[in-house]
């Protein structure tokens, strides 16, 4: 009796002087897709996917006007000559290709090198977060990866860190 009497206390001393893990989550998606950062940042990059579409369908045009116009004098060339010319269009229509591929790849990598950019800040600020508010850990789940299956509505972080990083990024 005595021994269990010793062992209960030492029990509630051993757990007493642990340290409680301050947990708590975010969601990934919400959290990235509705940073004001973001946002402005697929706006920018429309703007310029629309000015990229409208000088590419500007060329195009201008390259089908030249088929159609050679198109219809075919039947008078040389043969000789038209397939000279149908060699020139050709070659013009691959070089238009290529300069259009070469830019929309352009264009995807300065946005996915922007994207990439704002998520390490966004995972730097929770870091700082969970650090100034003494969390032990913060995690993160998604409707991909799925690495939170519960938790209680209070540990869910997602709306008080997206308000304080918007807060941020207006100063």
């Amino acid at each position: 009796m005595k021994n269990i009497f010793y062992v209960a206390v030492l029990l509630f001393v051993f757990t007493s002087c642990q340290k409680q893990a301050k947990i708590g989550f975010v969601d990934n998606s919400i959290l990235i897709n509705d940073y004001q950062k973001k946002k402005d940042l697929e706006a920018k990059f429309q703007i310029k996917e629309q000015a990229f579409r409208k000088k590419f369908d500007s060329i195009d045009n201008v390259f089908q006007v030249e088929a159609q116009k050679f198109q219809a004098e075919a039947n008078r060339m040389a043969p000789a000559t038209a397939q000279e010319k149908y060699q020139q269009l050709t070659q013009q229509r691959q070089m238009i290709d290529q300069q259009k591929q070469g830019e929309a790849q352009q264009f995807q990598q300065e946005f996915q090198t922007e994207i990439d950019t704002l998520i390490v800040a966004v995972k730097n600020f929770v870091k700082d977060y969970g650090k100034k508010n003494g969390y032990t850990y913060i995690l993160g789940t998604s409707d991909v990866a799925a690495t939170v299956l519960y938790g209680v509505e209070e540990n869910d972080l997602t709306k008080t860190i997206l308000e304080d990083l918007n807060a941020a990024a207006k100063k």
